[in-house]
């Protein structure tokens, strides 16, 4: 088995979290290490590993295969574009890019390069949205009339990540949360024919968007993702209308909340939602019809390192593709439009 050799440009939550786990752990990967800029933490879980004090330094070495740019959003255009020029492959965070302009300046310039660049939407693989996709593809709902995605949060105070409270490229819940269900939406049901979209400031204080109601419009059926701050009582973030029949689902995934806590990918009970969590599937008509609950299959963000393993190394598709981060960016800029003009912008 070949061994790509892969450094991360940084070792904050995400990559902490979401990647060094995985890599570490991945028989065709081999963490190298990753950028520092100042405090030198990677290397207490992880001693092998080096530290580079430079993005330039971390990119000049040659045995690095792959780099993750895991680092503010305003900065993935320029540290993704240097890393493919520097002919690395790339797994790059959401959002994607800035806009779809740069995101598909990426693209194109990946395809030139002979390199793999990959985004890391790691929510395709959540056991909530798992279990919503095993229920549509059974066909039972009937035709999809309407379905409703969120991220629905309880959380007023401002981050203390600075970069994600001042203004930039990259800031604010459209470009954080968004393309989480942007992309899950898409994946279900393709690209939207328009968007319209309500976004806004609720905290006091905030400087960037905090809020978000954007509908995607298609020819036989309405989608609306949303996100925010402000939704204290539990909801179902996921419902799906069919002509048959509809699914509840709450977000419950608990990969995050394991993974901080320092649970390894490969422990028995990892991905598992806990019981109470299932969701709810009604089929037929008022009181003659079927109630069911549903208990979700596991998450495993392994799943996204596996399809990254196999694009690399024998050539096959990304597990997600820079096409489908160029699509999200596409809604997300169609979603400013709508908001700054006030109208449903077509795509």
């Amino acid at each position: 088995m070949a061994v790509i050799n892969t450094a991360l440009l940084s070792f904050g939550m995400s990559g902490r979290v979401f990647h060094a786990p995985f890599i570490a752990l991945h028989p065709g990967f081999n963490l190298a290490g990753c950028w520092e800029r100042s405090a030198k933490r990677m290397g207490e879980s992880y001693p092998q590993t080096r530290s580079y004090d430079s993005l330039q330094a971390l990119l000049d070495d040659e045995s690095v295969d792959l780099v993750v740019v895991n680092t503010p959003t305003w900065t993935h255009y320029d540290y993704t574009r240097r890393a493919l020029e520097a002919g690395k492959h790339v797994v790059v965070e959401k959002a994607f890019a800035g806009n779809a302009e740069e995101a598909t300046d990426l693209r194109d310039l990946a395809r030139v390069a002979g390199r793999k660049l990959a985004v890391f939407q790691n929510r395709r693989w959540d056991s909530d949205f798992l279990s919503v996709r095993e229920v549509l593809d059974e066909g039972d709902l009937g035709d999809i009339v309407e379905a409703n995605f969120g991220f629905l949060r309880f959380d007023p105070g401002l981050s203390p990540k600075i970069h994600k409270e001042e203004p930039s490229s990259g800031a604010g819940i459209v470009k954080d949360l968004g393309p989480h269900v942007i992309d899950q939406a898409m994946v279900l049901f393709g690209l939207p024919e328009s968007v319209f979209a309500d976004i806004d400031i609720t905290r006091p204080s905030s400087r960037v968007d905090d809020y978000f109601d954007i509908s995607l419009f298609y020819s036989d059926k309405r989608i609306h993702v949303k996100g925010g701050y402000f939704f204290r009582q539990p909801m179902p973030e996921y419902s799906l209308f069919g002509k048959s029949g509809c699914y509840l689902k709450r977000r419950s995934d608990v990969q995050e909340r394991q993974l901080d806590a320092g649970m390894s990918p490969d422990d028995s009970d990892y991905g598992w939602e806990p019981t109470g969590r299932e969701g709810q599937l009604y089929l037929g008509a008022g009181s003659e019809g079927e109630q069911e609950l549903i208990t979700a299959p596991q998450g495993n963000y392994t799943n996204f390192y596996d399809g990254m393993y196999e694009a690399i190394a024998n050539d096959r598709p990304e597990p997600v593709t820079a096409d489908d981060g160029v699509r999200v960016m596409r809604v997300i800029d169609a979603a400013f439009e709508s908001q700054q003009s006030g109208r449903v912008v077509r795509l």
